[in-house]
């Protein structure tokens, strides 16, 4: 009879350790999926960001033998890499393949159609691909080689020719028709000019633009020409693509001329641009031509561009790179990023970076002189003439802007006054100079969380403790639910609201903004303190826990007062305008969407995470150790501070810590209620980039692979590491709290 009451217990015990053990089991299984969830999102985003990081690399992928030894003018390739072309000095043009089965073989040779002895020969600018001839009766011819792509039997086939931008005619520079010595020309879309040096040394600028007759349909070329006055020898000419600048290198000086208007040709600025105990050897435009490179006899290659000054826009010496010790210094610039490559007599290769400051590469590609240097238009392989032969090397560079020191320190951009943090990246022109700089907006994200946490904490706290201390458990449980509820308001619903209504209201009512909080704190203040004044008979009339309903008509009565005396103080202190008064009379910038704004919005989205663990932590605190003070004489505001508070500061903090993780975190608050403008100002009236909002911005327009692509997961890896580092610090210190205040 004994047993039978046993067994049924025996039954339950055990299915209860079978429990225990499952749920355990659940939570160290769930606990470790999750933390292979992160390793696994850490290393993904390490294996995205890497390439970024990895160094170039050039290899030799063919040598071709050349059929003659004459001098070649210009050599280029097409943008599959797999055909090559030579120019040489006879007008003759020669194609050769230089990738696949086939490679090394002379594909075809095509002439040019000259009217007049080739006295000279030059190159445009990278990306338009045009060469010409300076001749001896003052004319120069442009030229370009080009290919046809067809697909016949469903094979592609790359066919050569030569295309002739202005449809063969030959461009008289000169009207005394001597020979072309040296020259310099662009033409781009309707306007062609020429800077030519004679053979009776006058330094000629010529612009030709196409008109159409009106009468018979023909275009017909009208020509301006400048005599241009320079002092001593001319050893190099260069031209912007667009005609507006043009640079004559006269022994160590650079003479720059306003070519804006070919009839008021102006000499503006004259740069003594060798350096000490060196010579200039030579000089190239970068591409976007708003750089200047120059090349010194020492190894040196300096890089100038136009900065504001008190006289105008002036070029000026920005950075400088070393390279090979060599006297013998050639530059040559990729077609659209701001790379450049040196090659020198003794046969050596360099690989430079200009906006980042990074030497890339170097390395020794033939033995002896380097006489001819292009590059690919997709700048991944460079041709080299040297020792008789054509030689193809592959170029892996892929990310060549992107340096630790690009990233995370000043750098001076073209055209910029000073080193300066900026992110920009993007531009609808081919010469944008891409700023990755994560310093603005992870500043901004800084900048966001800190506004919001100081709008979101105070009342958070405040409304946790009393909640949890003081309010009766009636009406605690109305107000939790509805606290906690606020939680599950979409972030976007915020952020629309922000964005449509809130920040034009605070643009219109300022005053009442910032009147209302400084008026209802003090308002709560005095309301309590007149309160306590009261008789008490009357404070009795309010049951314990039941005093914040005092506080709902103190908080309209000063929302509508402060409204209501907003345009009255605006016309008094303002004249009438905030905004105007802020920007004229004190300076500072006042953007609609705004710090303040976040802060409200954001603030709104933190409050209901630290207001429900906060509270949980002051209502958990054992009730035996507020009572023991209680009993021991102490108030309900000493038992609080000294004994529910520090028991509790382990749930606090972390409450803390899980609301300003939220906040780094937040994206559609800070993507719709701020300008998204990557500026550092911890001005309150202006807005800023969050490193989330940069990533939802423009992750959808980046190109997959390239180094904008990278760099945004770049930045979600910097988010991650923040709120890693937040969580950790958070729970260490909780720890701390934890085992301190344990023992109460």
């Amino acid at each position: 009879m004994s047993s039978n009451p046993q067994q049924p217990s025996f039954k339950t015990d055990r299915s209860r350790l079978l429990k225990d053990r499952f749920a355990q089991f659940g939570i160290s299984a769930g606990g470790v999926m999750v933390l292979i969830a992160l390793l696994l999102i850490f290393f993904y985003l390490l294996y995205v960001v890497q390439p970024i990081f990895e160094s170039a690399k050039v290899d030799k992928r063919v040598d071709v033998t050349l059929n003659n030894t004459q001098q070649y003018v210009g050599i280029g390739i097409e943008e599959q890499t797999e055909i090559a072309y030579l120019l040489s000095r006879t007008g003759h043009v020669d194609f050769y393949q230089v990738k696949g089965q086939q490679a090394g073989g002379l594909i075809e040779r095509l002439s040019v159609d000259l009217d007049g002895q080739v006295t000279s020969a030059a190159k445009s600018a990278p990306f338009l691909g045009q060469y010409a001839y300076g001749l001896d009766n003052g004319q120069v011819k442009l030229v370009k080689p080009s290919f046809l792509v067809t697909f016949p039997g469903n094979e592609r086939v790359i066919s050569p020719r030569l295309s002739y931008p202005l449809d063969g005619k030959q461009l008289l520079v000169d009207e005394q028709e001597k020979a072309i010595k040296r020259f310099a020309f662009s033409h781009y879309e309707d306007k062609t000019a020429v800077v030519a040096l004679t053979a009776d040394k006058r330094l000629i600028f010529a612009s030709f633009v196409a008109e159409e007759n009106m009468f018979s349909g023909e275009v017909e070329w009208m020509v301006e020409r400048t005599e241009l006055e320079i002092d001593g020898r001319i050893d190099e000419l260069l031209i912007t693509p667009d005609t507006t600048r043009t640079f004559v290198r006269s022994a160590n000086q650079v003479y720059i001329f306003d070519t804006r208007y070919p009839s008021e040709v102006e000499q503006i600025q004259v740069l003594a641009a060798n350096e000490e105990n060196a010579n200039l050897v030579g000089a190239t435009l970068l591409a976007g031509a708003n750089s200047l490179m120059l090349a010194n006899d020492n190894g040196e290659v300096s890089q100038w561009f136009e900065v504001n000054s008190d006289t105008g826009r002036r070029f000026q010496k920005i950075r400088a790179f070393e390279t090979s010790k060599n006297s013998d210094v050639d530059i040559y610039s990729e077609y659209y990023r701001r790379t450049f490559f040196t090659t020198n007599n003794n046969g050596d290769l360099g690989l430079y970076y200009t906006t980042s400051e990074a030497h890339l590469w170097q390395g020794k590609v033939s033995e002896g002189a380097i006489e001819s240097f292009a590059v690919s238009p997709r700048a991944n392989a460079v041709l080299i003439v040297a020792d008789g032969k054509l030689s193809v090397f592959d170029v892996h560079n892929e990310h060549p802007e992107v340096t630790w020191s690009a990233l995370w320190q000043e750098v001076w951009y073209e055209g910029y006054p000073e080193p300066d943090y900026i992110w920009q990246s993007t531009s609808a022109s081919d010469d944008f100079e891409s700023k990755f700089s994560l310093v603005p907006i992870s500043f901004g994200t800084i900048k966001a969380a800190m506004y919001a946490m100081l709008f979101a904490v105070p009342i958070a706290l405040s409304a946790a403790i009393y909640t949890a201390y003081f309010m009766s458990s009636e009406l605690r449980r109305v107000v939790k639910p509805t606290v906690e509820i606020m939680e599950a308001l979409p972030t976007v619903i915020l952020g629309f609201l922000a964005g449509l209504w809130l920040a034009p209201l605070i643009e219109t009512h300022l005053p009442a903004i910032v009147a209302l909080l400084l008026l209802l704190p003090l308002a709560i203040i005095g309301t309590a303190f007149m309160w306590t004044k009261l008789p008490e008979n009357i404070q009795h009339m309010l049951p314990d826990g039941w005093h914040s309903i005092l506080l709902i008509p103190v908080v309209l009565v000063v929302g509508w007062v402060s409204f209501a005396i907003s345009g009255s103080v605006e016309d008094w202190m303002f004249g009438g305008n905030v905004r105007q008064y802020l920007t004229n009379e004190l300076g500072l910038t006042f953007d609609q969407r705004n710090s303040l704004v976040v802060g409200i919005a954001m603030g709104f989205a933190v409050i209901p995470t630290i207001f429900s663990i906060a509270e949980d932590a002051v209502f958990s605190v054992p009730k035996h150790l507020s009572n023991g003070s209680l009993a021991l004489g102490a108030t309900q505001w000493q038992t609080l501070v000294r004994v529910v508070l520090l028991t509790a500061s382990p749930g606090i903090f972390s409450a803390v810590m899980m609301g300003l993780g939220r906040a780094v975190g937040e994206t559609m608050i800070v993507l719709m209620a701020t300008g998204n403008t990557p500026i550092m100002d911890w001005s309150i009236f202006q807005g800023m980039r969050t490193l989330a909002a940069n990533i939802a911005v423009e992750m959808p327009e980046s190109e997959v692979g390239s180094s904008h692509y990278r760099i945004l997961f770049l930045a979600a890896f910097v988010l991650f590491i923040f709120t890693f580092v937040f969580n950790t610090v958070a729970e260490f210190v909780r720890q701390q709290l934890r085992e301190k205040y344990s023992s109460m």
